[in-house]
Parts: structure tokens; sequence; C-alpha cells
């Protein structure tokens, strides 16, 4: 019996006596509800399965008749966006609703497929606890989710258009995107506006530059040198115009977010004379990211750790008070913006991801591990939440350029692991330092520097590695401490 692991069953995985499962469609769903067969021997279920219309008044009928039923656990399929009403609505009636990946549920080779036996499968899987359901946050942080997403889109939208203006220009044989630096420079904005009104000297088009830019009047001079005319001053107008459109919605949408974050309890920052107010600063692990224990980082007899990292335990008591988005901007490669989609898409509440390698699961930034007998190998990482996963690499690949421990720990991953596994790795380092602030609204965060590495080095390994090649290579090796 060596080497045998107890493994708990986990909340979901409890069997069940009355579910209910619904396969969606657009405009219906197929329910089926299992409970316990009246009048039966013990153990006999029943299975009754029917079509209800996807409206609001058939789906809050529905709801009442599960509540009478006495069901207690409804599963749905993530079709699309057809879930959602059937989701809202059953969860507002006070029912214990969860959502499903089609994909897990419908896993049967062999089996016909209809939508009546896909919602008994569902329903039998349900009553056993094998279907894991998926994160749906709360009310207010999906309200808060559709803003963000929608500022995410637009942006993208809008650097779409400076692109079309960009081959706009190209086509005129303008080259002012080869001086300047973006192409929404006030700048570069000026000279546009002057095109489009009828100027076509360049060196009267040089001079409409501002800051930095008036010292490359020459190259500016060159690269306006080309044939726009008025066809072209059309089309720019237009695509000027949508620009200008999609940046007052981008500013609308950005106030509305900051209004429903300040809106949220849990986002807001700790009064000094609140208990939970008494907090530590966090710090990464050497090697793979994770959060140090603060005893551990502050061990005064571990030779191996940095001074910042030895420093004694800071009580917030002693610092400034920060809200869930300031905390999160001390990150290095997330800004303010960065910490909103984060918080709308992983939310406040820390329970629902127990811990922080469950929370990059489901974010799948970690490589999936595939074992058979003796042979194991890593898989990939899969889609996950495209925002997320999005805004992470971006974070990753700007905290790579930075003389911090991220920056430090992407430097030593990729000259062996390759640029992509390296901004994987360091995202995955992002995510964990990320739980453990929203899971503790007391801890701050602290760099470790970009030599914790060097400083943590075994130097006698190291000496005995190099004393063992230069051996192997047929020489005698003599080691002569270096005079002070």
């Amino acid at each position: 019996m060596q080497g045998v692991q107890e493994i708990p069953d986990e909340e979901h995985e409890q069997v069940l006596e009355r579910v209910c499962a619904i396969d969606v469609a657009k405009t219906s769903g197929m329910v089926c509800t299992r409970v316990p067969r009246q009048g039966s021997k013990p153990g006999a279920r029943v299975s009754r399965v029917w079509e209800v219309s996807a409206t609001t008044r058939a789906v809050m009928g529905l709801a009442a008749q599960l509540v009478d039923l006495g069901i207690q656990k409804v599963t749905v399929e993530s079709t699309s966006d057809y879930w959602r009403i059937w989701f809202y609505l059953l969860e507002a009636a006070g029912l214990d609703v969860q959502l499903v990946n089609a994909r897990d549920a419908k896993n049967v080779p062999g089996r016909p497929k209809t939508d009546k036996l896909d919602s008994v499968w569902d329903a039998k899987l349900t009553e056993r606890g094998m279907l894991r359901p998926s994160f749906v946050p709360p009310a207010a942080i999906r309200q808060l989710r559709d803003y963000t997403r929608l500022r995410v889109d637009l942006t993208r939208d809008r650097t779409r258009h400076y692109q079309r203006l960009e081959k706009l220009l190209e086509d005129a044989l303008i080259k002012v995107s080869g001086v300047a630096s973006k192409m929404d420079a006030r700048s570069v904005r000026d000279m546009i506006e002057a095109l489009i009104a009828g100027e076509r000297d360049p060196t009267v088009l040089a001079r409409l530059a501002r800051g930095r830019m008036k010292a490359k009047y020459h190259a500016l001079v060159e690269a306006l040198t080309g044939r726009f005319d008025d066809h072209h001053g059309e089309l720019a107008r237009i695509l000027l115009d949508q620009i200008d459109s999609l940046t007052r919605q981008i500013d609308q949408l950005t106030t509305r977010i900051d209004e429903l974050i300040c809106e949220l309890p849990e986002a807001a920052a700790s009064e000094p004379g609140d208990p939970t107010h008494q907090g530590t600063s966090v710090v990464v692990d050497r090697l793979t990211g994770e959060l140090l224990a603060p005893e551990a980082a502050a061990d005064p007899t571990d030779e191996g750790t940095t001074p910042m990292a030895r420093q004694p335990n800071q009580r917030l008591g002693d610092r400034a008070a920060l809200s869930a988005i300031e905390r999160l901007d001390e990150i290095p490669g997330i800004d303010v913006r960065g910490a909103q989609i984060i918080l709308a898409e992983v939310g406040l509440d820390m329970t629902r991801f127990p811990t922080a390698d469950q929370l990059a699961s489901w974010a799948k930034v970690t490589p999936r591990t595939i074992q058979s007998g003796a042979r194991s190998r890593g898989g990939k990482t899969g889609k996950g939440n495209p925002y997320l996963k999005g805004l992470l690499g971006e974070a990753a690949a700007a905290a790579a350029k930075t003389q911090t421990f991220l920056g430090e720990r992407y430097r030593r991953l990729v000259k062996r692991r390759g640029k992509l596994k390296a901004l994987v790795a360091v995202a995955r380092s992002i995510l964990v330092i990320i739980w453990h602030l929203l899971a503790d609204p007391a801890t701050r965060f602290q760099d470790l520097g970009p030599d914790y590495y060097s400083n943590r080095i075994d130097k006698n390994k190291k000496i005995r590695n190099h004393v063992r090649q230069l051996e192997a290579l047929g020489y005698t090796v003599t080691l002569n401490p270096a005079a002070a």
C-alpha cells in the first residue's frame, strides 16, 4: 500500500437526489429533471423531459416549477450567449445553478446526438457530481465586465482605424509614420488636418511639429512630400471622425468603469482603524514565482535572501491605505486599466479559486501535464479567458523589459525555453501575485529585485561544477582566493 494518496471529493462532486439539466438552444431549451420515483423501491429514479421557450416569462415559470420540486442543482450548458437568460433568471429565483462547458458534458462516443438525450445525460452527470462548473462572477462584476470588455473592443477598433489611416497616407506617398513614433501623436494629427484642409507644402506641414518632434524637421519635410489629393483628404476625414467618435465612447466607458469600481466596497481602501488593515508585503519565490511566506521572506538566517526580502514585515498601519486597483497597479507591467480588467474578469472574491494554482489553471497559463506510464510531458496551455489572458501577455511583455524580479525571471527562462514559454511563465507569476493581493486586502506587493537569483546561488556548488568541467577537459585545478 505504499504511495497511496487520498483525494477528497470537491464540493460540486456530491451526489444529489433532485437535479435538473437544460440543453440550451437559441430560441428554446430542453429541460430534464431527475427526482426519486414516488411509491417505488428506494433508489428508483425518474426523468422528465420537456421543451421550454427561451423567453423571460417561460423561464420564470420554469424556475417556479423547479423550486416547487425542490431541485438542488441546475446545470446549464454554456452555448454561445444563449445560456444567459436561463442562468440569470434561475439564479434570481434562488436556485443553485452551475454553468458547464458543453465539451465536458457531451464526450460520449457512440451515443445518438439529440437534445432530449443530451439533457438526460447532463442530468445524470449532475446528480453524480461529474461536471465541473464554470466560473460565473456575481452580477456587479458581470456588469463591470461588460463595460471593460466593450472598452477593449472599441480600443482595438480605434487601432484598426489608425492602421487604415496609415495605409491611406502610404497610398498618398506620405511617410510620416516612419518619422513619428505613433500615429495618434498630436503633431501627426495637426499635419493630417492641414493636408485635409488643402495644405500641400511639406515645409509648412513640418513646422506644425510639437515638442521633441521639432528636431526632426528635415526628416518631416522629406516624409511629407507626396501626392496627397482630394480623395485622400475625404477618406482621411472619415477615418478621423471615426477615431474621434471611438475616443469619446472609450472615455465615456472609462468614466463609467471608475464609478462602478468605486461602488464596490471590496475594492475600496481599508480604513486605518480596520483590524484587517494589519497586513504584510508580498514577495515572490526565487524559481517558480510563487509568493513566499512573510516569515520566510523576512528570516535573517536565510543567507540567500536579498536585503529587500530580509526587511521586517511592514504593517500597513504605517503605510498609506490603497484600493484594490492601486495595489494591483504596483505590480510591474500592470497599469490602472489593466487592473480594472483584472477585477472585471476574476472578481474580488478569491474563495471562488481556493488556491493560486486553481486561478492559474482556470486562466490557462499553466501548461497541461500529460502522463502515460513512466512518460510525462507538457501539453498546451489552452485558450482560456481571452481578455484576461491577453492582458496577462501584455503585462508579461512589459515586465520583461524592467529591472525587477519578473524581468530577471523572463531573461533567465528565455535562454532555454524560448520567448513564448518565458512570457507564459511570467504571466503565471503575475497572476499568482494577483491572487494573493486579492485574497488578502491588507497585503502589498514588494519586489525582490533583479539580483534575487544571483544572491541565492550556492557558491560552493557552482565552484564544484566548474572544477569538474575543467578536470574533464584534462586540467588540474588549484583554487586560490583572490586578494581583497
